[in-house]
C-alpha cells in the first residue's frame, strides 16, 4: 500500500445471497486524487459506495478512509467523510438556507462558524442569489450543487458520491464537475465517485473499472484509451455473424460482435472504410470510425458495453 493513499480497500468481498456483487476488488486512491469507479449497473460500483460509507459492513478484505478501518470504526469514518448520494439528502420545502443551516447543526456546527461556512458553500454552488428560494423550485443540477455544499460544510478530508451525474443534462454536468474541481484544488480534499457517464469519467484524475464485482483495469483515462492500438471501426449489417467471417478472411482483421454491431480495432481505421464497403455492399447499413473513448476500453476488457444490464450491485 502507497504511504499517502487516503483510501485503501483489499480483497473486498460481498454476496447478495449467492451471487458475488464484489469478488475481491483491490485499489487506493491517493490524497488530492480524484478517481472515478467505472462500471455499468451490476458492476459492483454501489455496494462499493454502501461500505466505504459505513450504510453496510464488508463480508470479506479490509477498507479504510484516512488510516481509519471502516468495519473496526465506522464512526470515526463518518466523521473524515461528506457523502453525496443519487439522491439529494436536502428537504424540498426548505429554502436552501435553512437546509445548509440544518444540516450544519448535524455536523454539530453552530453560530458565526456555520454562517461563515454556509456563505462559502454558496458562493462555490454558484447559489448565493438563490438562498431564499426553496429547494424543490431549483433545476436538478442546481440541487445538486446544494447537495454538495451540504457534504462540504464540516470541511471532510475525503468527499464520496454516488453517480452524481446521473439525471442531469450535460451543461449541468459540467457545473458541477466545475465544483469539484474548485473543492479539490482549494481544500485538496480526495474524491472518489461512481459513475457510468463518460464524459464525467474524463474529467477524473484516474479510473478503476469494474464488471461484475472485479476490478478490470486502472488507469489515467488517457493510459487506459491508448491501451487499443489504433481506431475503432463500428459496422452495422443485416448478417453479423458472415460479415465477421467474411472481413476476417478477406481482410485479415477480427470483427467482433457486440450487440447488433461488429466492433474492429485498426490502425490507420479510415483506410479500411472503403474496403468494408466494397466487401459488403448492399449488405452493409453503416459503418463508422472513431478514436477509443473509455466506452470502447471498457468493450475491449469486457465485450460488452457500459450500458449493459446485469443487475442491481
Amino acid at each position: 500500500m502507497s504511504g499517502d493513499s487516503v483510501i485503501e480497500v483489499r480483497d473486498l468481498t460481498y454476496r447478495y445471497g449467492e451471487r458475488p456483487a464484489l469478488a475481491g476488488v483491490s485499489f487506493e486512491v491517493r490524497g488530492g486524487e480524484r478517481v472515478g469507479l467505472l462500471g455499468p449497473n451490476g458492476s459492483g460500483k454501489s455496494t462499493l459506495f454502501r461500505i466505504l460509507s459505513t450504510l453496510i459492513q464488508p463480508q470479506g478484505g479490509q477498507a479504510s478512509v484516512a488510516g481509519v478501518s471502516v468495519r473496526e470504526r465506522p464512526a470515526d469514518v463518518r466523521r473524515k467523510l461528506g457523502v453525496v448520494f443519487q439522491s439529494p439528502a436536502l428537504d424540498r420545502q426548505l429554502t436552501v438556507r435553512e437546509n445548509l443551516r440544518h444540516h450544519g447543526h448535524l455536523f454539530g456546527l453552530r453560530g458565526a462558524l456555520l454562517d461563515a461556512r454556509i456563505e462559502e458553500g454558496l458562493h462555490r454552488a454558484g447559489l448565493a442569489d438563490r438562498a431564499a428560494d426553496r429547494v424543490g423550485a431549483l433545476s436538478g443540477g442546481q440541487q445538486r450543487r446544494v447537495d454538495l455544499a451540504r457534504a462540504m460544510l464540516h470541511e471532510p478530508p475525503v468527499l464520496l458520491l454516488d453517480e452524481p451525474g446521473t439525471g442531469l443534462d450535460p451543461v449541468a454536468r459540467r457545473g458541477l464537475g466545475d465544483q469539484l474541481r474548485a473543492i479539490q484544488s482549494q481544500r485538496a480534499v480526495t474524491i472518489l465517485l461512481t459513475t457510468h457517464i463518460l464524459d464525467e469519467a474524463e474529467r477524473c484524475d484516474r479510473l478503476v473499472l469494474l464488471d461484475r464485482g472485479c476490478v478490470i483495469d486502472a488507469g489515467t483515462p488517457e493510459a487506459l484509451k491508448r491501451e487499443i492500438a489504433g481506431d475503432c471501426i463500428v459496422v452495422r449489417t443485416a448478417d453479423p455473424d458472415s460479415a465477421a467471417r467474411e472481413i476476417g478472411e478477406r481482410l485479415g482483421l477480427t470483427a467482433t460482435p457486440v450487440d447488433e454491431t461488429l466492433r474492429i480495432e485498426a490502425p490507420r481505421g479510415h483506410e479500411w472504410i472503403g474496403r468494408i464497403i466494397e466487401l459488403l455492399g448492399p449488405r452493409l447499413e453503416s459503418v463508422t470510425v472513431s478514436r477509443p473513448t473509455l466506452e470502447d476500453v471498457f468493450i475491449h476488457r469486457t465485450g460488452h458495453r457500459l450500458a449493459a444490464e446485469v443487475g442491481a450491485a
